[in-house]
């Protein structure tokens, strides 16, 4: 066999390199890993500060830096304490402290790098006189005279309201009614009464505490309402809890929360519902939206649903061999998943004698449990739910009151 010349196996050899190359080129997608395109968390700064109030020229604050990103040691601090956009740095590392000599708002400036990539983050200080005193915030307790049927309210320790529709449409079957609802904070003290005061815009009312709607690290102080005395309206059936901060004419300031309960009941009267036709029974439904929500500390304590009706029309006319002309209405509770929570159709028709009931009439009740409105897998949830007047018999049937309450204290 004769054996190619060897500058005609070189040839080969880098034919064949040649191809190898672009085959692995075409490949590298497949065998090995973009480490570029790999999730890196981003620089971020982000401080806080101890004190966070109520500084005062001499007193010694503390800034942390170690909820900045990321935090595997990579990146480097740079404080500056006392003007904004100074290439001065006052401190480093990840933690720092500075007493500040002057009452004044100061911008407080941190700057962290990771060698590549730089963050800032600025932050307001107000330092107060050294002789500067907080104020006390205060917010006035009161509660309706009178629940929905005219029984006297006790409570006292925080605002207790009650929305009372009564005379509702039977056309109008939702529950959309809301209130307005008084706050005062006129009770809270300034501190140093010869020469400190709280002005009108001192008072912050903050209506969510679950929320930083101003983005500086405290979701309690926002100013969704400003004013000693401040009326907060369209306030739904609900329980609530709400925050009131008030800062003198030092800067110096105080917090204090109180919880407002919003109960309903809502009444339909003299109205008719008509009869069982073809084996399908009548019914009307009534929709109210009910809150149960432990992280909002939003809970319903229970619901109540109340049905009065005469126990036979004066008009009704009885078929042979039937006991049409006996009403017996029953309410059903059904949850926003359109499941059956529960129902009357259990009690007796000579046992419907609940609240005050006259001997002509049929009184019945169906009262749910706050616990019913838990989010588990024995309970309904909360949302809109829908209660039923259902009526199995032949005959249309009057019916003297319906009523909806809601409690949420």
């Amino acid at each position: 066999m004769t054996e190619p010349p060897p500058h005609t196996m070189g040839r080969y050899a880098r034919t064949l390199l040649m191809a190898g190359m672009m085959l692995c080129a075409s490949m590298a997608g497949c065998l090995f890993e973009d480490e570029s395109g790999s999730d890196q968390e981003e620089v971020l700064a982000v401080f806080s500060f101890s004190p966070s109030k109520n500084v005062k020229v001499g007193t010694s604050v503390s800034f942390d830096a170690s909820s900045s990103t990321p935090s595997d040691g990579s990146l480097t601090y740079r404080w500056n304490f006392d003007t904004e956009g100074s290439i001065d740095i006052d401190a480093t590392g990840l933690t720092a402290t500075w007493t500040f000599d002057e009452a004044k708002t100061y911008k407080v400036t941190l700057e962290v790098s990771d060698g590549s990539s730089t963050s800032e983050q600025v932050r307001d200080l107000t330092v107060a006189p050294e002789s500067a005193e907080a104020p006390t915030a205060e917010i006035t307790q009161y509660a309706d005279e009178e629940d929905c049927d005219d029984d006297e309210i006790s409570e006292t320790r925080h605002i207790l309201v009650w929305i009372c529709a009564r005379d509702k449409s039977i056309t109008d079957r939702t529950v959309t009614e809301t209130t307005t609802v008084q706050l005062d904070a006129s009770s809270s003290d300034s501190g140093d009464s010869t020469s400190q005061y709280i002005p009108e815009d001192g008072y912050a009312w903050d209506l969510d505490l679950t929320e930083d709607k101003d983005n500086d690290g405290d979701p309690e102080n926002d100013d969704d309402l400003v004013g000693a005395t401040i009326d907060w309206n369209n306030v739904a059936p609900g329980e609530y809890e709400i925050g009131l901060t008030v800062t003198n004419n030092v800067d110096m300031t105080d917090s204090a929360t109180i919880r407002v309960y919003v109960s309903y009941a809502g009444y339909w009267a003299d109205f008719e519902i008509g009869g069982n036709s073809s084996g399908n029974p009548a019914e009307l439904d009534f929709d109210a939206i009910i809150h149960y929500d432990k992280d909002e500390g939003n809970t319903i304590v229970k619901a109540q649903v109340e049905l009065e009706y005469p126990k036979e029309d004066g008009d009704c006319t009885s078929l042979p061999g039937a006991n049409n002309c006996r009403a017996k209405l029953d309410i059903f509770a059904y949850n926003e998943e359109d499941e059956e929570a529960s129902n009357t159709t259990s009690t007796d028709v000579d046992s419907r004698e609940d609240g005050d009931c006259d001997s002509e009439q049929d009184c019945i009740h169906l009262k749910l449990s706050g616990y019913m409105f838990a989010d588990t897998e024995s309970t309904y949830g909360d949302g809109e739910w829908t209660m039923k007047i259902r009526n199995e018999r032949v005959n249309d049937f009057n019916i003297d009151q319906f009523v909806i309450r809601l409690y949420y204290k």
